[in-house]
Protein backbone atom coordinates (compact mmCIF):
# COMPACT_ATOMS: atom_id res chain seq x y z
CA UNK A 1 0.00 0.00 0.00
CA UNK A 2 1.36 3.38 -0.99
CA UNK A 3 1.00 6.23 1.51
CA UNK A 4 -1.01 9.18 0.28
CA UNK A 5 0.87 12.44 0.66
CA UNK A 6 -0.98 15.71 0.39
CA UNK A 7 1.62 18.08 -1.01
CA UNK A 8 -0.58 21.11 -0.29
CA UNK A 9 -0.61 20.19 3.38
CA UNK A 10 3.18 19.81 3.50
CA UNK A 11 3.72 23.13 1.72
CA UNK A 12 1.30 24.88 4.07
CA UNK A 13 2.96 23.33 7.12
CA UNK A 14 6.39 24.52 5.97
CA UNK A 15 5.07 27.99 5.12
CA UNK A 16 3.19 28.29 8.42
CA UNK A 17 6.17 27.13 10.48
CA UNK A 18 8.41 29.63 8.69
CA UNK A 19 6.00 32.43 9.57
CA UNK A 20 5.77 31.43 13.23
CA UNK A 21 8.19 31.99 16.05
CA UNK A 22 8.07 30.38 19.47
CA UNK A 23 8.60 32.04 22.82
CA UNK A 24 9.74 29.84 25.68
CA UNK A 25 8.47 32.10 28.45
CA UNK A 26 8.70 31.80 32.22
CA UNK A 27 6.86 33.74 34.90
CA UNK A 28 6.20 33.80 38.66
CA UNK A 29 9.60 32.32 39.48
CA UNK A 30 13.08 33.63 40.22
CA UNK A 31 16.45 33.71 38.52
CA UNK A 32 18.98 32.15 40.88
CA UNK A 33 22.56 30.89 40.58
CA UNK A 34 23.01 27.15 40.27
CA UNK A 35 24.78 25.81 43.41
CA UNK A 36 27.29 23.73 41.45
CA UNK A 37 28.72 26.30 39.05
CA UNK A 38 26.97 29.60 39.80
CA UNK A 39 25.39 29.78 36.33
CA UNK A 40 21.99 31.48 36.43
CA UNK A 41 18.82 29.45 35.99
CA UNK A 42 15.09 30.01 36.31
CA UNK A 43 13.60 28.39 39.42
CA UNK A 44 9.94 27.89 40.29
CA UNK A 45 7.02 29.52 38.58
CA UNK A 46 5.72 28.38 35.22
CA UNK A 47 7.42 27.82 31.89
CA UNK A 48 5.33 27.60 28.73
CA UNK A 49 5.68 27.85 24.94
CA UNK A 50 3.79 30.42 22.88
CA UNK A 51 3.78 30.25 19.09
CA UNK A 52 3.00 33.52 17.29
CA UNK A 53 3.36 35.01 13.82
CA UNK A 54 6.76 36.55 13.21
CA UNK A 55 5.00 39.77 12.23
CA UNK A 56 3.22 40.14 15.59
CA UNK A 57 3.05 43.66 16.99
CA UNK A 58 4.50 44.29 20.43
CA UNK A 59 1.13 45.46 21.81
CA UNK A 60 -0.55 42.28 20.58
CA UNK A 61 2.20 40.13 22.12
CA UNK A 62 1.73 41.88 25.46
CA UNK A 63 -2.00 41.19 25.29
CA UNK A 64 -1.30 37.50 24.63
CA UNK A 65 1.02 37.33 27.64
CA UNK A 66 -1.58 39.17 29.75
CA UNK A 67 -4.19 36.59 28.81
CA UNK A 68 -1.84 33.69 29.55
CA UNK A 69 -0.31 34.99 32.79
CA UNK A 70 -3.28 36.80 34.26
CA UNK A 71 -1.48 40.09 34.86
CA UNK A 72 0.56 42.73 33.06
CA UNK A 73 4.20 41.85 32.71
CA UNK A 74 7.50 43.35 31.63
CA UNK A 75 8.98 41.28 28.80
CA UNK A 76 12.70 40.55 29.07
CA UNK A 77 14.40 38.23 26.60
CA UNK A 78 17.68 36.38 26.48
CA UNK A 79 19.76 36.87 23.36
CA UNK A 80 20.68 33.59 21.66
CA UNK A 81 24.39 33.93 22.45
CA UNK A 82 23.98 35.14 26.05
CA UNK A 83 22.94 33.56 29.33
CA UNK A 84 20.26 34.68 31.77
CA UNK A 85 22.66 37.26 33.25
CA UNK A 86 21.94 39.47 30.21
CA UNK A 87 18.24 40.06 29.60
CA UNK A 88 17.04 42.62 27.08
CA UNK A 89 13.85 44.49 27.94
CA UNK A 90 11.47 44.65 24.99
CA UNK A 91 9.24 47.74 24.98
CA UNK A 92 8.42 48.47 21.33
CA UNK A 93 7.74 47.00 17.91
CA UNK A 94 11.24 47.95 16.76
CA UNK A 95 12.91 46.14 19.67
CA UNK A 96 10.75 43.07 19.07
CA UNK A 97 11.65 43.02 15.35
CA UNK A 98 15.36 43.36 16.22
CA UNK A 99 15.10 40.46 18.69
CA UNK A 100 13.37 38.22 16.15
CA UNK A 101 15.98 39.11 13.51
CA UNK A 102 18.77 38.26 15.96
CA UNK A 103 17.23 34.84 16.58
CA UNK A 104 16.73 34.35 12.82
CA UNK A 105 20.42 35.07 12.13
CA UNK A 106 21.53 32.70 14.86
CA UNK A 107 19.11 29.99 13.68
CA UNK A 108 20.45 30.22 10.13
CA UNK A 109 24.07 30.02 11.29
CA UNK A 110 23.44 26.97 13.50
CA UNK A 111 20.73 25.29 11.35
CA UNK A 112 18.53 25.03 14.45
CA UNK A 113 15.05 26.39 14.95
CA UNK A 114 15.39 28.28 18.22
CA UNK A 115 12.77 29.44 20.66
CA UNK A 116 13.09 32.94 22.06
CA UNK A 117 13.76 32.58 25.77
CA UNK A 118 11.68 35.15 27.64
CA UNK A 119 11.20 35.94 31.30
CA UNK A 120 8.11 37.86 32.33
CA UNK A 121 8.33 40.07 35.38
CA UNK A 122 5.16 41.44 37.02
CA UNK A 123 4.76 45.19 36.87
CA UNK A 124 5.27 46.83 40.22
CA UNK A 125 1.89 48.03 41.37
CA UNK A 126 1.60 51.52 42.71
CA UNK A 127 -0.32 51.82 45.93
CA UNK A 128 -3.18 54.19 45.44
CA UNK A 129 -3.80 56.51 48.34
CA UNK A 130 -7.13 58.20 48.04
CA UNK A 131 -7.49 61.48 49.88
CA UNK A 132 -10.35 61.80 52.35
CA UNK A 133 -13.52 63.02 50.73
CA UNK A 134 -14.06 65.90 53.16
CA UNK A 135 -12.00 67.71 55.74
CA UNK A 136 -14.61 66.97 58.38
CA UNK A 137 -13.73 63.29 58.13
CA UNK A 138 -10.26 63.98 59.54
CA UNK A 139 -9.85 63.39 63.25
CA UNK A 140 -7.53 65.90 64.91
CA UNK A 141 -8.51 64.97 68.47
CA UNK A 142 -5.31 63.01 69.09
CA UNK A 143 -2.93 65.62 67.70
CA UNK A 144 -0.97 67.35 70.47
CA UNK A 145 1.24 70.28 69.58
CA UNK A 146 3.86 71.26 72.15
CA UNK A 147 5.45 74.67 71.95
CA UNK A 148 9.26 74.60 71.90
CA UNK A 149 11.04 75.31 75.14
CA UNK A 150 12.29 78.86 75.41
CA UNK A 151 15.58 77.74 76.97
CA UNK A 152 16.47 75.88 73.78
CA UNK A 153 16.29 79.10 71.79
CA UNK A 154 18.21 81.32 74.17
CA UNK A 155 21.76 80.78 75.26
CA UNK A 156 24.35 82.90 77.04
CA UNK A 157 25.65 84.67 73.96
CA UNK A 158 22.77 84.04 71.66
CA UNK A 159 19.81 86.08 70.69
CA UNK A 160 16.19 85.17 70.72
CA UNK A 161 15.08 82.75 68.04
CA UNK A 162 13.57 85.52 66.01
CA UNK A 163 14.99 88.86 65.00
CA UNK A 164 18.75 88.36 65.28
CA UNK A 165 21.18 85.89 63.72
CA UNK A 166 22.91 83.40 66.05
CA UNK A 167 25.82 84.88 68.00
CA UNK A 168 24.32 88.37 67.98
CA UNK A 169 23.03 89.86 71.24
CA UNK A 170 20.89 92.91 71.87
CA UNK A 171 22.01 95.07 74.83
CA UNK A 172 20.21 98.24 75.69
CA UNK A 173 18.96 98.82 72.19
CA UNK A 174 22.40 98.29 70.63
CA UNK A 175 23.28 95.38 68.47
CA UNK A 176 26.75 93.89 69.01
CA UNK A 177 28.52 91.40 66.79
Amino acid sequence: MTPIVNSNYDDNAITNSAQKIKFLYSYRGKILPRPTDGKLRYVGGHTRVLSVDRSIAFAELKVRFLELCGSSMTLKCKLPTDDLDVLVTITSDEELVNLIEEYNRFSLSTNKDLKITAVLFPLKSLKKISPPSTVSSLDFSLVVIKPPSVAGFWGLNSSPAFGFPPGVRKDGGKVRY
